[in-house]
């Protein structure tokens, strides 16, 4: 056999190759620290141009073997990133900045970012320290009155309630004016609720036109756009851990009456002998064992929350996990809700022009008696002077017994009593969103985003009909409801990014996207169900009626379809001047043939003053932009299918053997005309930064004009048609300021020395409606008046209590000393619905805003933020069911009642009325809504890096938060007694004014004690 010697030392020198290279390396050695010289631990450090890295062990420090001449990466995240040339050094000793600057430049502007220098439109943004600064389920409660323009209010105060956001007030009549919102660039239909805080890195909310445009007709009532955390390319791995607990104890009680103080108001009553007293609530005044129903009900609560997350990165790929879970309880028996959230990401770049990335959001949430309140029946329903427990213990199943009022039913009845009463929601959720971007040209990249998203909701609730009164006594009844909803969502985009002879920045953006929607709703009731414990798993069991509940919040189905184009130019020149141009086309399936397209466009313009040459001098001026931004947006926010017509059914009495049957009727006529509701938006704003960043913020000005509302008009009866028709009538206008200042009080002169920052914002919104359909200038049935805000109180003016003294001009009207008394408007003689009530108030408030302290001192850390309204009106619920309270009958609010010997102005006579009910009782429900509310106030400790080197911790930080310190300050509604909190509770219940916020018998606002741990591994 013939040897190939050429082969074998080829083959050796292969072999050899890595001793010749291990003479070209060396092994380096270093150190990594931050400003303070504290060690950093797990940070990166990799090799120039090779996958050869490491990352810093427990003390900071780090060794590797490099070529001679090789650079070093050294990154962490919130640092910047530093390349260290290795030539001639074997060890090293690198210092890392905290990477600042680079957060404050970049902001995220929808389908992309931009340098915050080059913004010319209204952006206000939030980082993840802004959000984590409150403890709170939904980061909607987080950032409440820390921007401005941002009106967020609370609609419930049981635990997981949601909250109401208002970008710039409200535009529309009875379509849509909630904001549209963004999570990582696909839009998302759930709620706010269902991120966890933790998991957000930013929010960026767009409020002009020139900013929302790009969203087309999504985006017409505001975008917030959400941009969750990461992993990082080249990031070590990192553990996160956040958490904490509280206990909660009611802030405030509401003040009505003890047991003295309503035998004085029972007495007082005109009806006293209308309504005598029980035998069991003598027993009571004869003992003094008054029952204080609240004390009852009351018991702490508790509030915990768990987060635990998980990133890390290599050179071409990145991921994170996270997992949380939340779980809340009233201070009130039964109510708690749950929360469990799951979430991952990646991020993989494939080869130099491919990268690819898919994200995926799960939130389960459990809520247990969520749509039960004992409230109203132990405020009103029951009184002091009924007992609630009999001797031996057990309650007095009717402590009204032996009055009128004798079925009410002992609100303990509900806790003490198995299956009395069962409510559940349990809601999955999961929002998911993949995407691959291809790099096509220098500058030049193709994106695909694709959104998947779907919840179910099943609901029950179930009563035994003892908690019912009535005669005969009501039956157990139990109700299922089950909602799903689902959409779809594909967005093609065009980058061209490019900066030409180093002045001229170029970036451009095209789009065209399509998505679809899809809901469905039923729901199905039954009484007398065969066992209590069944509660309402099986409705096919009860013994009564069957029925499956009809009406659209019942029984629903809808689906919907949204296709546009979108292009958008952002140009600057030398960093001086910005022009941004949108433009968009939107064609929906909802409105009418014909009408389903528009196209709007929108610009603005940007001057950074500060780079020219005459400001170059005023050092002490770092910025100072000028923005002036012009654009439309449109609305089609309304329910599917109301261009179609619709059948109502009902039953009729005729057939064979009157057996009846059901027929069907027009209930909606079909419209052919309806089209887009426009809004035109007109911004002017000023951003500045002075003192060599100690003091900045932003002003903004204001003007949006809405037209061709999607406005709901009724129908004369001779059209044989009950409901209204929807049609583009009418328009609205919004104008108003906002101004945010942030300024480093005290800055310290080295780090670690006292610190003292603050944040302040204020802001207004002058809301009205100038004109409606028709021509007419008001609609009482809707609450609609030309000239005024949209929400308004249209009520007879309340001019005291008729007087002694006063009998003979009270007879006039019909009317006694004792009673209400209310302005004769139009002189008539008379007082009439029709010419004697006036707009009275309204829920928009003076101004609005909010006031954050920062303190800090080496290792420790103090921060107070409050969030204030003033002026306007609330509407109070529990004033209004005065009405059915003032005869003495059962308790009531605690008030200044007028008697012959203490002739107060404000409140009646008890019982001095004929009937049951107060004339006028309505006037009573009005408070001015001013209040200061000191939101939070936190402590913590920031652990030093030697304490944390012992137990392989990178970061911590140990903190105490009390929420809700202090009752509502300056506040009328709370200083009168009036109630324990001036923020709204519920909805309206009354018709047609649904939109309204009012204050009604929500669980009390409790104060809350909360330890939490941030860790970093």
């Amino acid at each position: 056999m013939r040897i190939d010697f050429r082969k074998i030392i080829g083959l050796c020198l292969i072999f050899f190759i890595p001793v010749f290279a291990w003479g070209q390396t060396k092994t380096v050695t270093g150190i990594v620290k931050d400003a303070l010289g504290e060690t950093i631990i797990g940070a990166s450090i990799v090799e120039v141009g090779t996958t050869n890295g490491t990352v810093t062990g427990m003390d900071g420090s780090f060794s590797l073997r490099v070529a001679e001449n090789a650079t070093l990466n050294i990154s962490y995240v919130g640092f910047v990133t530093q390349a260290v040339s290795v030539r001639g050094k074997t060890a090293l000793t690198i210092t890392m900045e905290e990477d600042m600057q680079s957060i404050e430049e970049v902001v995220v502007v929808g389908y992309g970012t931009a340098r915050k220098a080059d913004i010319s439109g209204a952006i206000a943004s939030a980082d993840a320290r802004i959000i984590q600064e409150i403890p709170a389920v939904d980061a909607s409660a987080a950032l409440q009155g820390r921007m401005p323009g941002i009106e967020i209010l609370q609609t419930g105060t049981s635990p997981g309630s949601s909250m109401q956001i208002r970008i710039r007030g409200e535009r529309s009549l009875n379509a849509d004016n909630n904001p549209l919102i963004v999570v990582d660039g696909i839009p998302f239909n759930g709620s706010l609720s269902d991120i966890s805080p933790n998991d957000i890195k930013t929010v960026d909310i767009l409020k002009d036109a020139s900013s929302t445009a790009i969203y087309g007709s999504r985006g017409a009532n505001g975008v917030i756009l959400i941009t969750t955390n990461r992993g990082s390319l080249g990031q070590a791995p990192a553990v996160n851990y956040s958490g904490y607990y509280g206990v909660k104890n009611v802030l405030k009680r509401y003040n009505v009456y003890n047991g003295p103080e309503f035998v004085a108001f029972h007495d007082a009553s005109l009806k006293a002998a209308t309504y005598p007293y029980s035998t069991l609530q003598q027993e009571v005044i004869s003992s003094g064992n008054y029952t204080d129903w609240q004390d009852l009900f009351y018991q702490p609560g508790h509030v915990t929350n768990h987060e635990l997350s998980v990133s890390s990165g290599s050179q071409r790929g990145a991921y994170s996990f996270s997992g949380g879970y939340f779980n809340e309880t009233a201070v009130i028996p039964l109510q708690e809700y749950t929360r469990f959230t799951l979430r991952t990401t990646i991020d993989q770049e494939i080869g130099k022009y491919v990268k690819v990335g898919l994200t995926t959001n799960t939130t389960f949430g459990v809520g247990d008696n969520l749509g039960w309140s004992p409230m109203g029946d132990i405020l009103t329903n029951m009184t002091p002077i009924s007992p609630s427990h009999n001797a031996d213990g057990s309650i007095v199943t009717f402590p009204l017994d032996g009055t009128i009022d004798a079925t009410f039913v002992n609100p303990l009845y509900t806790l003490e009593t198995e299956n009395a009463r069962a409510e559940q929601s349990k809601r999955i959720a999961t929002f998911n969103s993949l995407y691959g971007e291809v790099k096509l040209y220098d500058g030049l990249t193709y994106r695909l985003n694709l959104g998947l998203s779907y919840s179910q909701e099943n609901y029950g609730v179930f009563s035994n009909g003892a908690d019912f009164p009535g005669n005969p006594p009501s039956v157990s009844s139990a109700t299922v409801r089950n909602t799903q909803w689902q959409q779809w969502t594909v967005e093609n985009l065009l980058y061209y990014n490019k900066v030409f002879a180093e002045k001229h920045r170029l970036n451009a953006t095209a789009m065209y996207s399509a998505e679809q929607s899809q809901f469905q709703r039923s729901s199905m009731q039954a009484t007398d169900i065969a066992a209590d414990y069944l509660l309402y798993y099986n409705l096919s069991m009860a013994n009564g009626d069957k029925n499956i509940n009809s009406g659209a919040n019942n029984q629903n189905f809808w689906q919907r379809g949204l296709q546009s184009f979108m292009a958008r130019v952002q140009y600057s020149y030398d960093d001086r001047y910005m022009l941004t141009a949108t433009f968009r086309s939107d064609g929906s399936s909802v409105l009418s043939p014909g009408k389903k397209w528009h196209s709007y466009p929108a610009f603005s313009l940007g001057w950074n003053a500060n780079r020219e040459s005459f400001m170059k001098d005023i050092e002490a001026i770092s910025q100072l932009k000028l923005r002036l931004g012009y654009g439309q947006t449109s609305n089609q926010a309304v329910s599917p299918y109301q261009t179609l017509g619709g059948l109502s059914m009902a039953y009729y009495n005729y057939g064979p053997g009157n057996t009846g049957q059901y027929g069907y009727y027009v209930s909606n006529l079909p419209n052919s005309g309806l089209g887009w509701e426009y809004t035109q938006n007109y911004n002017f704003g000023i951003d500045y930064n002075i003192l060599h960043g100690r003091i900045s913020g932003y002003l903004d000005i204001y003007l949006q004009k809405t037209s061709d509302l999607l406005l709901s008009v009724n129908l004369p009866s001779s059209s044989g048609v009950s409901s209204p028709i929807m049609q583009n009538v009418g328009s609205t206008e919004n104008r108003g300021l906002e101004f945010a200042i942030s300024g480093q009080i005290v800055k310290p002169p080295t780090a670690g020395d006292f610190s003292f920052d603050a944040d302040f914002n204020i802001y207004f919104n002058r809301n009205k409606i100038t004109a409606l359909a028709s021509g007419e200038e008001r609609n009482i049935g809707n609450g609609w008046f030309v000239g005024y805000p949209i929400n308004v109180m249209y009520d007879y003016v309340h001019s005291g209590i008729w007087q002694l003294g006063e009998e003979e001009e009270a007879a006039k009207y019909g009317y006694r000393p004792g009673q209400i008394k209310v302005a004769d408007l139009d002189n008539s003689g008379t007082i009439t619905a029709d010419g004697d009530r006036e707009i009275v108030g309204t829920f928009e408030p003076d101004f609005a805003g909010g006031l954050t302290l920062r303190f800090g001192y080496r290792h420790f850390d103090f921060s107070a933020i409050s969030y204030f309204r003033a002026g306007g009106n609330l509407m109070s619920m529990r004033h209004y069911d005065y009405n059915i309270t003032h005869t003495g009958r059962r308790n009531s609010t605690k008030v200044d009642y007028w008697t012959p010997t203490n002739p107060v102005n404000k409140y009646p006579q008890p019982g001095n009325q004929s009937g049951e009910t107060i004339d006028f009782d309505t006037t009573l429900r009005y408070f001015d809504a001013t209040f200061l509310k000191i939101r939070t106030l936190s402590f913590g400790y920031t652990f030093r890096k030697n304490i944390l080197n012992h137990v392989g911790a990178r970061s911590a930080r140990l903190y105490l938060t009390c929420q809700n310190p202090f009752p509502a300050l300056f506040s009328p509604y709370v200083n009168e007694g009036a109630g324990i909190d001036p923020e709204p509770t519920q909805y309206s219940t009354t018709a047609n004014l649904e939109r309204q916020l009012w204050v009604g018998f929500g669980t009390p606002v409790s104060r809350n004690f909360l330890v939490g741990l941030n860790v970093g591994f």
